[in-house]
């Protein structure tokens, strides 16, 4: 075994924004047709599917508030990264300041995600 091999925090990135993109390609769609397409024409489930009374029973319960914290991070820190990335791609510097705006952006959108889903109680 090589001692100087050097441990690499990457995996747990990657972690992340595979989780986060599986989640895009899965849910993502399925939320944008069901909350921007359905719910207003009132499919299927009738006019009062996403009324305000049910989303913030949703939104209180413990398994909803994982669901939704679950989604925002793990989207917020996909499209970080892809940005990032994406920047890199078009010959953009990605330096210390792009990494910190992108990761700390993430980490900001988490932060009051979960600051604004504890805010509504239990």
């Amino acid at each position: 075994m090589n001692a100087n091999l050097k441990r690499s925090r990457a995996p747990i990135f990657w972690v992340m924004f595979g989780g986060g993109g599986m989640l895009s390609a899965l849910f993502g769609t399925a939320l944008v047709f069901v909350t921007g397409i359905a719910a207003p024409l009132g499919w299927p489930f009738g006019p009062n599917l996403l009324s305000y009374e049910r989303v913030l029973a949703f939104s209180q319960h413990w398994f909803g508030k994982g669901l939704l914290f679950a989604l925002i991070w793990l989207f917020s820190y996909h499209a970080m990264h892809r940005i990032y990335h994406s920047l890199h791609d078009l010959g953009i510097p990605t330096g210390l300041a792009a990494k910190t705006v992108c990761y700390g952006g993430a980490f900001a959108i988490t932060v009051v995600a979960a600051w604004k889903l504890l805010a509504i109680g239990f």
